[in-house]
């Protein structure tokens, strides 16, 4: 390519045909132009003259420029002019290899890279040279093809979720040494890695070397811990730089099976700081639901966090001694315990021997003093395993002979005999309160209320060990829980009884907060390779260089050492691993991850990712030649006085037609006519079109599929959708109208909100679907609440009501109670009952109105629980298993209900339905 004035020619030899154009003057200016014919009778007298000298007229100077501009524009077309031509290295010689490091550092940027990629094989195709690629986290021989070839292939290549271990690298170079000659294009992901400069090296000896690396920055998130009863999460970026805040998305499922985001919270880089920190208080329910966090905005792997059982819900067995006051559920040792634990753990029941099989996170023994060796030898093995004992003291074990002289090995101190309480031997002179939680307490952060008061405790021994030991104490120093590690478990000692005999704390919320701690504290930490020797752990799922899980299918397992040592890569990929009933979690980036910036030496070229697009100009160029070309047979004929005769002015006219514009009202006329038949034929349902593409083709998809519903069920056989403008459409042909919310939708006109109130008055129904769980109950508290109030304020709407379980709605087709969507939400507002309704001697409703609910409100995403794709299957998921099955089916049931009541009315208030009814309602 030759670049001549910031345009280049991909043909430059052509251009040496501009050199004729002074030639092609001269012959143009001696042709004269065509004489203009005149018929004069005189003429006859001149026949037979001849004439001895004949000078032709010249052809007008600017009827040359005119063809000579044409004959210019045809050759500078022809020779393949590119505005802002991209000039480098790719438009060499030789062959070139494309270098990828394909890591997960890339993701965010990878559609960019791609098209800089695109740009390259372009330039390369144009310059006639063959292309390799050889993607670092999988290194391999490279392929030398022609450009062509690879852009077909470019959509095939996607990041790694791991970075290229030093293995991998002295594999490329080796590759890279033992091919011919060749340029390199490297598109860096911006990181440093171990062994880069030895494929460096090789790609150097090979030829010139250019690299391709955006500016952006590099985020990755560090695994969760949870201390302190709040999720704590470690950012870090690869460059220091200016103030920076992300956020946090906190991912998991709601409580119907949906994958959604359940928190949010903000991390702030301050100026020159590489890391960042953020904390997150979560209610034990959500916090079991959660799957992992998201730095938002930054689609790589390293940017998520995946969680195992970490913050999953607790397992807890729970084993009292015999209670001998049967049916006083009070004065259960395990009652309030039960009560403590049941919203954030699941219980277990049984004896120890039942028990300890299912590996529960937490055992419980609630004033049992005494275990036998078969007992005791598998429960220290659990507990050595990662397991907590939590143990209640009570009357049996103040009366036991168990860790007096020395230590039990299933108790944490050691105790006195006869125990402490108000009145007794060691009497107290008043119940005792419980001191401040200290700062190394499981405890630490809970208030105490002062109503808390012991009365009665088993005590302590002093020991050099004991103050290490206890994490909460009475006010005057006495332990009152006291804890001691056991291999990768714990055992906690409460000093009263899990009943309200020795003090009051089992019944204070204090009582549920600690039982609660001791709960989620119960996990192992992170394992030690050492801990996990002769295991084999099984890929359930893998992440990909995108951050998204996916199943592992038939990957094979990986030893326990491995899992925790092993680099990431093709063998040991990031992800969820299972070992019975164990799982963990393999992240991209740990705690002592950290993010260099790749730097390069100064004999490298390092460029941007970002491409001037090129812009070929040859089409525009031969088009303007044509328009010349044109123009000088129009002026040709003008000079000759042929332009407009009567012979050719009817084909002037002719040529002149399809220029001249229709009138626009006979287009509207017949696109209203048409739109009027198609909506007309047959029974169609609509939706509004909002502007947002995704939304209305989820609108469109759902109605689809309700019409679908609708012909195999009933006897309704609607026509397909159509989307209405409220603007310009008639709203009359329609029965119902789907209208999603979105929060930047346009308002209507005034004009449409008078076809909308001139709608809603003759009978329409418009359900108004915000889409959002709900979560606006019909008001304010969402952006689509606050954006339907906006939109309804100029309805003519009736006062409405929650959807009574007597409506017509429950009953027009199936007899039903709830009307989910993709959410599920009981709440569904239409119009209000007639304050005189009354439920008539022998119906099972009220004695309602006749006439159709003319609005509908609810959030729970109708359509897309309607929607079907193309071949019939659902286009959007729907809860989880059988469950989101069944829920998809009773959204599809309602769809049905809301049809025929707009259809019908109310006629299933009629008498005659009554008995059909009563039975299948089993009244």
């Amino acid at each position: 390519m030759i670049v001549f004035g910031g345009i280049g020619f991909t043909a430059p030899w052509l251009l040496v045909a501009l050199l004729a154009l002074p030639v092609l003057w001269l012959i143009l200016r001696a042709v004269p132009p065509a004489p203009i014919r005149r018929r004069f009778p005189g003429v006859a007298l001149l026949l037979g003259l001849n004439d001895d000298e004949t000078v032709s007229d010249r052809t007008p100077w600017w009827l040359l420029l005119l063809r000579i501009l044409a004959v210019a524009a045809i050759i500078l077309g022809l020779a393949g002019p590119v505005l802002n031509p991209q000039a480098d290295q790719a438009e060499g010689d030789g062959p070139l290899l494309i270098v990828l490091d394909g890591t997960w550092a890339g993701a965010p940027r990878w559609p960019q890279q791609t098209e800089a990629i695109e740009a390259q094989l372009t330039r390369a195709g144009r310059a006639g040279r063959t292309v390799g690629f050889l993607v670092l986290t999988r290194p391999d021989i490279p392929a030398f093809q022609s450009a062509d070839v690879w852009r077909s292939r470019l959509a095939g290549f996607a990041p790694a979720a791991w970075q290229p271990s030093l293995a991998d690298l002295e594999k490329a170079a080796k590759i890279m040494t033992e091919l011919p000659a060749f340029d390199t294009l490297w598109f860096s992901d911006g990181l440093d890695f171990d062994g880069r400069a030895v494929a460096l090296d090789a790609m150097q000896s090979r030829g010139n070397v250019d690299v391709y690396q955006t500016a952006a920055n590099v985020l990755a998130i560090a695994p969760a811990r949870y201390e302190d009863n709040v999720v704590k999460l470690e950012l870090s970026r690869a460059a220091a730089g200016p103030e920076r805040e992300v956020v946090i998305q906190t991912e998991g499922r709601d409580p119907a099976g949906n994958a959604r985001i359940l928190a949010t919270v903000p991390a702030l880089f301050e100026q020159g700081s590489v890391n960042a920190s953020a904390e997150l208080a979560l209610p034990a329910e959500m916090r079991a639901r959660v799957t992992g966090f998201v730095i938002a905005g930054q689609r790589s792997a390293g940017a998520t966090t995946i969680v195992d059982d970490g913050l999953r819900r607790r397992e807890v067995a729970l084993i009292g001694g015999r209670n001998d006051r049967e049916g006083l559920q009070l004065l259960s040792p395990l009652h309030y315990i039960e009560q403590a634990l049941a919203p954030t753990a699941d219980l277990i029941g049984g004896s120890l021997a039942d028990v300890l099989p299912a590996n529960p996170d937490v055992i419980v023994l609630a004033d049992i003093a005494t275990l036998s060796e078969a007992e005791a030898g598998p429960l220290m093995d659990w507990i050595e395993s990662g397991g907590m004992l939590v143990r209640f003291a009570g009357p049996r074990i103040a009366a036991s002979d168990i860790s007096r002289i020395d230590e039990d090995p299933l108790m944490p101190v050691r105790l006195r005999a006869g125990g402490r309480s108000v009145g007794g031997a060691m009497s107290w002179g008043e119940p005792k309160s419980l001191a401040p939680f200290r700062d190394t307490s499981p405890f630490f952060g809970l208030n105490v209320p002062d109503d808390v008061v012991v009365s009665a405790q088993v005590v302590a021994q002093p020991d050099p060990t004991l103050a290490n030991r206890v994490i909460a104490s009475l006010s005057d120093g006495t332990p009152l829980v006291t804890r001691k590690p056991v291999g990768q478990g714990q055992i906690v000692l409460f000093h009263v009884t899990a009943t309200a005999e020795w003090s009051t704390l089992p019944l204070s919320g204090l009582f549920v907060e600690m039982m609660e701690r001791l709960a989620v504290s119960s996990a192992a930490s992170t394992p030690d390779a050492g801990d996990l020797v002769g295991t084999t752990w099984t890929p359930l799922r893998v992440m990909d260089g995108y951050g998204v899980l996916t199943d592992a299918g038939n990957l094979p397992g990986v030893n326990g050492p491995d899992l925790i040592n092993a680099p990431a890569g093709p063998r040991m990929q990031p992800g969820i691993y299972g070992s019975g009933d164990r799982r963990l979690a393999r992240n991209v980036f740990t705690d002592e991850s950290t993010l260099t910036p790749a730097t390069w030496p100064t004999d490298v070229t390092v460029r941007g990712l970002a491409v001037a697009a090129e812009q070929p100009i040859a089409g525009w160029l031969l088009s303007l030649s044509i328009s010349l070309l044109l123009a000088d047979v129009v002026a040709s004929l003008a000079l000759s006085g042929r332009l407009l005769t009567r012979s050719n002015a009817a084909a002037v006219v002719l040529l002149a037609l399809p220029f001249v514009g229709q009138p626009i009202t006979g287009h509207a006329q017949i696109n209203a006519d048409a739109f009027a038949l198609e909506a007309t034929n047959e029974v169609s349902l609509a939706h509004v079109v909002t502007g947002n593409a995704q939304v209305d083709g989820i609108a469109h998809a759902g109605l689809v599929g309700l019409s679908d519903t609708l012909f195999f069920r009933t006897s309704v056989e609607p026509a397909t959708p159509i989307g209405v403008d409220l603007e310009t459409d008639e709203l009359a042909f329609f029965p119902i109208l789907y209208w999603p919310i979105t929060p930047d939708q346009p308002r209507p006109s005034a004009e449409a909100y008078g076809k909308l109130n001139e709608y809603l008055r003759s009978g329409g129904l418009i359900v108004f679907d915000t889409r959002d769980a709900d979560t606006a109950r019909y008001g304010a508290a969402s952006p689509n609440g606050r954006k339907l109030q906006e939109l309804a304020e100029p309805l003519d709407i009736p006062p409405l009501e929650p959807l009574p379980a007597d409506h017509v709605l429950t009953r027009t087709f199936y007899l039903l109670q709830d009307f989910p969507g993709r959410y599920v939400s009981r709440d569904v507002w239409v119009e209000a009952s007639p304050p005189d309704a009354e439920r008539i001697e022998g119906m099972p409703f009220r004695n309602l109105n006749d006439g159709v609910t003319p609005v509908i409100i609810g959030g729970n995403d109708w359509a897309a629980a309607w929607a079907v794709r193309s071949d019939g299957a659902p286009l959007l998921p729907i809860g989880r298993g059988y469950s989101g099955e069944r829920q998809r089916e009773l959204a599809n049931r309602f769809g049905v209900n809301l049809v025929m009541h707009v259809l019908t009315g109310n006629y299933k208030s009629d008498q005659v339905h009554v008995p059909a009814l009563l039975d299948r309602l089993g009244q």
